[in-house]
């Protein structure tokens, strides 16, 4: 892809400019008190004013500045989530809140931006709001400060609002030290890489390749991992299938221990 990393930086410069305005987007239509809330699939499955807003503002942004984005060159994707924990959204959880531009070469989770709208938003009403993360493989994550949960502390953080049997079971089976629900792929990654958790246990589908795409590099850029709950690379074409189907795991640090834990009944009850 020598001939494509032009391309890259222009393409990751761009999505975290574009990743800034959606997340103004997402707080404007919480000031305007009208969410539109209307469910995709079932109660948990929630979609907002702002997930459209945001998702027309994305899309329309990059189809302008880069017309053939899907092929440039051989494969290089962008996966979008314009507000990825949209139920917490919705009842005011906001710290959990996240936009998730992914870049994807080749299958493989190249760059990615993460913009949290409502960073610092419990500072008070003269707080700063909103923060950008970002990373490219072997350039490395920016936009935060690294920290490690202490050692021999194993802290799970899992989902809020999608929870269920094969979930709490893989959970308890890493004997956590505490567990945190919260809502938002991005935000779980967040919390690796702030030293608030030392794996993202998810061991059911329900996560999409656009939850994980952005998320995956960051944490890939300061050495951790993320994975399905097989242990299996995600991959992200633009053929793949968009959901992970056999859930996720993901570390900063200890893969190895988090993986073992997982138990065979729970392997093959999620087929990849």
């Amino acid at each position: 892809m020598a001939s494509g990393n032009t391309v890259l930086m222009r393409l990751v410069a761009s999505a975290y400019s574009i990743a800034q305005k959606a997340g103004m987007i997402v707080r404007r239509v919480i000031a305007e008190g009208d969410l539109g809330i209307v469910e995709k699939t079932c109660a948990t499955d929630l979609q907002t004013k702002a997930d459209r807003l945001a998702q027309m503002s994305i899309c329309s942004s990059l189809a302008r500045k880069f017309p053939k984005l899907t092929i440039i060159g051989e494969e290089l994707v962008v996966w979008v989530d314009p507000l990825d924990g949209t139920k917490e959204y919705t009842e005011g959880l906001l710290d959990n809140v996240t936009v998730l531009i992914g870049i994807a070469y080749e299958g493989k989770a190249i760059a990615g931006v993460i913009n949290q709208p409502y960073y610092n938003y419990e500072a008070g009403p003269d707080a700063v709001l909103g923060r950008t993360i970002w990373g490219v493989l072997g350039l490395g994550a920016f936009g935060f400060q690294l920290k490690e949960v202490p050692a021999g502390k194993h802290i799970i953080t899992t989902t809020r609002s999608h929870s269920n049997k094969l979930v709490t079971d893989c959970v308890t089976a890493m004997n956590p030290d505490a567990v945190l629900q919260v809502g938002g792929a991005g935000n779980k990654i967040i919390q690796l890489i702030e030293g608030k958790a030392s794996a993202y246990v998810f061991a059911s589908p329900g996560c999409k390749k656009w939850d994980t795409c952005a998320p995956e590099v960051i944490l890939h850029a300061v050495g951790g991992k993320l994975t399905d709950i097989h242990g299996n690379v995600l991959q992200y074409h633009k053929d793949v299938k968009h959901m992970n189907s056999a859930g996720v795991l993901a570390t900063l640090r200890n893969y190895d221990y988090y993986a073992s834990r997982v138990p065979e009944s729970i392997k093959n009850a999620l087929v990849p």
